[in-house]
């Protein structure tokens, strides 16, 4: 999976020379992992594993792990093994909850602060979407999918709750990837073209909606592929 990617917040800590620091580095990878499903739910790795995949030190692990531990991205399963917790019914309700309730306020906050610049990368990314799902390239739909969202809340200047909204995304992320498992990226929703179409034209209230709508969608595929377990 492509480790380029940031978090929502875009806030990787640096230190006093301008690079990132080993622990702020692990953590980014395994964030991604967790984030596109490279770590399933429920499968459990050892702390020696991630060790040697990530080619890092105990120490940055350790520090990353016990960052994703906290934010309840990872839980610590004993014997020096953690897993990605799988997401229950009530657990997903109240990530639906959640999500429904900042993300469309993150698009109306971004939509009256809305450039053209960042209305030309979403279109591009909405691209780069697209031609994943007409090739059945699961991974690129879920980095894409991810960065035109990332670019949204970016935009809307809500640091507090972009980075409450950064880490509900790690909470459904692995499951989203078992549902492009099961069913592919053709029959993945698509909402961003209302989106961006609200957007340019800066009706704030109908870029909301379309997000809500989007969020509802790709909830309840995640709903439907849980229930088939």
């Amino acid at each position: 999976m492509k480790n380029e990617v940031v978090s929502l917040r875009n806030m990787a800590a640096t230190d006093e020379a301008g690079k990132t620091p080993a622990h702020q580095q692990v953590y980014e990878q395994l964030r991604v992992m967790i984030l596109f499903g490279d770590l399933a739910p429920g499968q459990a790795v050892t702390i020696q594993g991630l060790i040697e995949a990530l080619g890092a030190g105990m120490t940055p692990v350790r520090e990353a792990l016990r960052r994703l531990i906290a934010e309840g991205a990872l839980i610590h399963q004993g014997n020096r093994r953690v897993s990605v917790p799988d997401l229950t019914a009530s657990g997903l309700e109240e990530l639906h909850f959640m999500r429904r309730t900042l993300e469309p306020e993150l698009t109306r906050r971004a939509a009256r602060r809305m450039t053209a610049g960042v209305l030309d990368r979403l279109r591009s990314c909405d691209s780069d979407l697209n031609t994943a799902i007409e090739l059945g390239d699961i991974g690129g739909y879920l980095t894409h999918n991810y960065q035109f969202h990332a670019q949204i809340y970016a935009a809307a200047g809500a640091p507090i709750i972009t980075a409450t909204v950064d880490r509900l995304w790690l909470r459904f992320g692995p499951s989203l990837r078992v549902v492009c498992g099961r069913y592919g990226t053709s029959s993945l929703p698509d909402k961003h073209s209302d989106l961006i179409g609200a957007l340019s034209d800066g009706n704030a209230e109908a870029a909301a909606d379309a997000m809500a709508e989007d969020v509802d969608q790709g909830m309840q595929q995640i709903r439907a592929a849980l229930s088939e377990a």
